[in-house]
């Protein structure tokens, strides 16, 4: 793992001397050209600091004095306009990085005493949040604790909070990131689940009390475990990662190859797993190395000409959370020791199958992940909610979500593969929950997965009662995909648009690894088998030039759109059926 560790912190050294230059004399973090700073920046920077210093034991770094940056971004951190959560807890661990208690703590010195009291009166005060919020709650209470702030340590009490509100939301045991929301029908199980075990135990592991880490890892391994055993499922052949919901691209690649290596660390991965492990993290950093970091200038890059991200992301909070997780991994590189890679050659692995995050009476939330080596089909395909229904995107909508393959762009909403109707103010599309959910066998041994939709539901996701009902069937038979979308209405109601997208897209045309997945000249063979909607394939759309449909590997270039734009009156106990089958030209991009 030596090597692994000095790769990992020369990429961090190099990030950082990109981006150190941008924290002004106040501690503030100056944007790259056409983005706007946010008031947590100071905080990411402040961590990705002390994961250095932690990784390094160095204070300096070229002409650049590490204590005083960190003591600049915590002031101005402590003294935001508005109080940012997650920017606060980044500073309060990137401040407990430089020593256990603040009579050790090299930035605490640096600290002016109205600084201090700031510190002290933020990091006790906190909101409770039932999404990943509460992590940073965690981090807090290690940092007031561990700093000697207080003699109370409220830390094992916010994570039993943390643990027992992820078991009264997901009756498996997985983080709804939407859990106590109003405005939209929750079951956010996306990558925050990740992020949320990452940063806890990150934080655990700064904690001063030692006895306390080791009675409160049990529960957090119990859930996290979960996510792990997944993971290798989800990473595809050629390295992509997380590819579904919010904030995916760089993240999906460095929050996964996170949790791995915490886990190796705490001998939560068996012998007879280890090479397994071993080998989806070497895939995952490659196309993390190839995709995101500027081979020429050395730092990160998540918007250019070809691809973008989701807004709240800016280029200095992804550098500088990227240097941190590099630190990360060559400290846990470190303690691991033994190879980074596997002893043994790892197969290529059939994966079909559909894990259950959530069952209730009303609906169910699920990740169906399947991957055919001899095809080159590998893709993950949502059963899940947003957030919010009030901010659309198409990241969560229930597709086979596979870059290269099956796109869908960062920001803009598209519903992509997902038949769209419109009843006048109601737009209602087949995702976000299910109810009888199964997986089976079917002709010719296709696997096949299947949910209803008692009551239709809307791209704001509430439920539009009484109006009709939707049973969805996908079937896999290695390269090959069909699906079906029946649609029965409970009373006699005008359809004013039907709308079902395909989009073309690319992989980055110089940032990616060689074996990406892209299509080749044949496109996606897709084939209309049935339509009761009687729609018609619209003119092929040029979108290449529109940075609003990029996605986050790589610039999308056509949109194909079967669309009905005329008025049809839907009977009541009729079923209507759009049935449709894809079987992808699959290539290498460089091929």
């Amino acid at each position: 793992m030596e090597n692994f560790a000095d790769q990992c912190l020369d990429m961090a050294h190099s990030i950082l001397s990109h981006n150190l230059n941008s924290i002004d004399e106040q501690g503030t973090v100056n944007p790259v050209a056409g983005e706007i700073s946010r008031l947590d920046e100071p905080g990411h920077a402040a961590l990705a600091i002390g994961e250095y210093y932690r990784a390094t034991n160095e204070t300096t770094l070229g002409d650049y004095d590490l204590i005083d940056l960190v003591a600049r971004c915590v002031t101005a951190q402590a003294f935001t306009e508005e109080e940012f959560e997650n920017g606060l807890a980044y500073s309060a661990l990137g401040l407990l990085s430089f020593g256990p208690s603040k009579e050790r703590n090299l930035v605490w010195e640096r600290l002016m005493e109205p600084t201090r009291e700031q510190l002290d009166r933020q990091l006790l005060e906190r909101s409770d949040y039932t999404n990943h919020f509460q992590s940073f709650n965690i981090a807090k209470a290690v940092t007031r604790f561990s700093m000697g702030l207080s003699k109370k340590d409220e830390t094992g009490r916010l994570i039993d909070r943390f643990t027992e509100r992820i078991e009264n939301n997901s009756f498996a045991g997985y983080v709804d990131d939407a859990a106590g929301t109003t405005n939209s029908i929750g079951g956010a199980f996306d990558i925050y689940g990740v992020l949320s075990f990452v940063f806890i135990r990150q934080a655990l592991q700064l904690h001063a009390n030692i006895n306390l880490r080791d009675r409160k890892l049990p529960s957090l391994r119990s859930h996290s475990e979960k996510y792990l055993k997944i993971i290798p499922d989800i990473v595809r052949p050629d390295g992509v990662g997380w590819a579904y919901g919010r904030s995916i691209g760089a993240y999906g690649q460095m929050h996964c190859i996170s949790l791995i290596m915490q886990a190796l660390r705490d001998d939560w991965i068996s012998s007879d797993q280890r090479d397994l492990y071993l080998d989806t993290v070497r895939r995952l950093f490659v196309n993390f190395f190839a995709t995101y970091l500027n081979q020429e200038s050395g730092d990160l890059v998540i918007r250019d000409l070809e691809r973008n991200t989701v807004k709240h992301h800016t280029t200095r909070i992804a550098n500088f959370d990227a240097a941190r997780y590099l630190c990360q991994w060559a400290r846990l590189a470190r303690s691991i020791g033994g190879n980074a890679s596997p002893s043994n050659p790892v197969p290529s692995r059939k994966v079909a199958r559909f894990i259950s995050f959530d069952k209730s009476h009303r609906k169910e939330h699920g990740l169906f992940l399947y991957q055919d080596p001899d095809s080159g089909l590998a893709f993950q395909l949502p059963l899940v909610g947003n957030t919010t229904g009030a901010r659309n995107t198409s990241a969560s909508l229930a597709f086979p979500h596979s870059p290269g393959i099956f796109d869908w762009p960062s920001e803009e909403y598209l519903p992509i593969m997902t038949p769209e109707l419109t009843f006048g103010e109601h737009v209602v599309v087949p995702s976000f929950y299910g109810k009888n959910c199964t997986t089976s066998i079917g002709l010719r041994n296709a696997l096949v997965f299947k949910y209803d939709q008692p009551e239709l539901i809307s791209i704001k996701e509430n439920f539009v009662n009484g109006l009709g009902s939707c049973k969805v069937s996908w079937s896999f038979l290695r390269g090959k995909i069909t699906c079906e979308y029946c649609f029965t209405f409970k009373q006699a109601v005008t359809l004013d648009r039907m709308r079902y997208v395909l989009a073309i897209s690319a992989p980055h045309s110089t940032h990616r690894v060689g074996t990406t997945f892209t299509l080749g000249a044949e496109g996606q063979r897709a084939n209309v088998i049935k339509d009761d909607f009687q729609a018609e394939w619209k003119p092929l759309e040029t979108v290449t030039n529109d940075e609003k449909y990029r996605t986050h590997y790589g610039n999308m270039h056509y949109l194909q759109i079967l669309k009905r734009d005329r008025k049809l009156v839907m009977r009541p106990g009729v079923q209507y059926r759009l049935s449709l089958s894809f079987e992808p030209d699959i290539t290498f991009a460089d091929e």
